[in-house]
């Protein structure tokens, strides 16, 4: 009974001391993340960047350095981040160039990834060198890589090039056979964010704008690979046609589409041979470590503001919003800038396909009452449509990417009658007193009466009428001249320049440089908006939201996106401004 005793304590004693050295060892693991997030790297002579194309791509992804420590199957990206980098590596004597790991990039736009091809274009003004190596090459990270001075693919690799398609969901005989109804109140003949749920094809309208701006982006492709690889682009053209993701390594090198095979050993065999080391790890140099480095730098000059707005545009964040563009929060910081006298110019980084008409309203007022106090500049990122054309129309001048999605000048309500699920499926029954001819107005109990979908049509066009007023306001045209390029029809980029949607085609630092000439600074900086939050302070709310998340894609599959736009339907505000749906480009 003496030994059970004893040895009953001293496994309490080990495991009460274990925990203490556990939670000692936490303790300064995060407390030693907290000073390294706040210490620049310092760069060796003779490094190279490595970006690594892998995972989420995100307009500004918050830190994770736990994720970074423990690894992730698809991290998330910055594309703020890998800018930063990039622009670092231009400018760091250490830097003698950019090895890029072509992998698996999900969530990219054209947009996007136009962006970083862009700033790999601007690094090669420096004279450094470039090399792209992949097993297998997405169409996406393929077009990233045709700006190297060399690709490089593994002898049994494949290069997916197959031109551009996008595929909607529809939902129609679905919520029909539960019971479900969709009502639709519209204006705009392009508006067709309602089809999905009224119809079980695309509209002819639909199909022109999809075919317009689909086949706008893949020539701006076509074009940018065709100056890089010295392919003619019909030649490029018929390389899609011919289902080149299934031809044999050699051939590829034939075409002209690589330039080399080898496996990854031959890739380290290549830096080494480049950076002069022999012996001992490569210095190579994370997105991470040169962002932050560049980040660190001493900053002179006046101030640029590039506040950053991306997702979709909310009344309010709830618990559970991500990624969204809430306008309490956003007409605040907008009103911040406004009164910050040391900020001379504003750039606002948009990348969203709209939502709430209500909040984008709001947005614009701030937008426009900032404009009044100090130029504004609008970045357009891979969408800036319906509601986020919105936000933007107020500014001095907008800028946009060739493949950027934008205009969507449109507005619709989609309320569901549930009546039949309720009733019919599920057998509930309703009775109703009131005191007023509406006062159960809006119930999912039954549809609306003639004379409430008047009511709520009529709405409808007001809302219609005050966006294409904003519109001409801002972009000094006339309603009709408006009118003709609204109806909800989306323009890429490229389109909304020719028509006068937007002032110049190009990318953040163009609208950047635009900014400083408004505000006729010469010697400037720029600092990014809106400041995140220390990773540690969200940081179990932020695993638990991941975690929920990661477990339904898992768990649904290719069922998610649907159920998750459904669930969508059931929280949007009643007027919403909003592109037909976010395409997805299947490349």
């Amino acid at each position: 009974m003496k030994d059970f005793v004893k040895y009953t304590l001293a496994t309490l004693c080990g495991l009460f001391l274990a925990s203490i050295a556990l939670f000692t060892l936490g303790i300064l693991s995060i407390a030693g993340m907290m000073t390294m997030e706040s210490t620049a790297p310092s760069i060796k002579p003779q490094s190279v960047l490595r970006l690594t194309l892998n995972g989420e791509l995100q307009e500004d992804a918050p830190n994770d350095p736990l994720g970074d420590l423990f690894g992730s199957t698809y991290p998330t990206l910055s594309l703020r981040e890998i800018q930063t980098a990039i622009q670092g590596a231009k400018e760091n004597p250490n830097i003698d160039g950019i090895y890029i790991e072509a992998q698996t990039l999900l969530g990219a736009t054209p947009a996007m990834i136009r962006d970083i091809r862009e700033s790999l274009a601007d690094f090669k003004k420096s004279g450094k060198y470039i090399i792209a190596y992949g097993d297998n090459y997405t169409q996406g990270a393929y077009y990233i890589c045709s700006i190297a001075d060399s690709i490089i693919l593994n002898p049994q690799g494949q290069v997916n090039w197959c031109g551009m398609a996008s595929q909607p969901i529809f939902y129609k005989d679905l919520l029909e056979k539960i019971g479900i109804k969709m009502q639709v109140f519209k204006v705009g003949s392009y508006k067709s964010a309602v089809e999905p749920f009224t119809a079980t094809q695309m509209s002819d309208a639909n199909r022109e704008q999809v075919t317009s701006y689909l086949n706008d982006i893949w020539q701006t492709m076509l074009t940018d690979v065709s100056r890089s690889r010295s392919i003619k682009k019909d030649l490029l053209d018929e390389y899609a046609d011919s289902m080149l993701t299934f031809r044999p390594a050699e051939e590829l090198v034939r075409n002209g589409m690589v330039d080399s095979l080898c496996y990854i050993d031959g890739i380290s065999r290549m830096l080494r041979a480049k950076t002069g080391k022999d012996k001992g790890a490569l210095p190579l140099v994370s997105v991470k470590e040169l962002a932050a480095a560049t980040e660190t730098t001493p900053k002179k000059g006046d101030k640029i503001a590039v506040y950053y707005a991306y997702g979709d545009i909310v009344d309010r964040k709830t618990e559970w919003s991500e990624n969204v563009i809430d306008a309490e929060t956003v007409c605040h910081d907008l009103r911040t800038l406004r009164e910050d006298e040391s900020v001379k110019a504003v750039v606002l980084r948009i990348n969203s396909g709209g939502g709430s008409a209500y909040a984008s309203e709001q947005i614009w007022h701030e937008v426009k009452l900032l404009r009044k106090a100090k130029p504004v500049v609008v970045s357009m990122g891979g969408m800036a449509a319906s509601g986020g054309y919105y936000i933007s129309c107020a500014a001095n001048y907008i800028v946009a990417e060739p493949t950027t999605l934008t205009g969507s000048i449109g507005i619709f309500g989609l309320i569901p009658d549930a009546s039949q699920l309720l009733s019919d499926k599920l057998g509930l029954h309703f009775d109703v007193v009131k005191t007023n001819a509406h006062a159960d107005f809006g119930t999912p109990a039954r549809p609306f009466n003639p004379s409430e979908a008047q009511m709520m049509q009529g709405y409808i066009q007001r809302g219609y009428k005050l966006f294409t007023e904003r519109v001409a306001e801002g972009r000094n045209m006339e309603t009709s001249q408006v009118e003709k390029l609204a109806e909800g029809r989306v323009w890429t980029g490229q389109q909304a320049v020719e028509n006068g949607l937007a002032d110049a085609n190009g990318n953040l630092q163009t609208a950047i440089k635009k900014a400083a000439s408004l505000a006729k600074i010469k010697d400037y900086h720029t600092e990014y908006a809106p400041t995140p939050a220390p990773w540690y302070e969200g940081l179990f709310d932020q695993q638990k939201k991941d975690y929920l998340n990661t477990a339904l894609q898992e768990t649904l599959g290719t069922y998610y996106a649907p159920l998750m736009n459904l669930r969508q339907i059931r929280q949007m505000s009643v007027l919403q401004a909003r592109i037909p749906y976010e395409p997805n480009f299947i490349n």
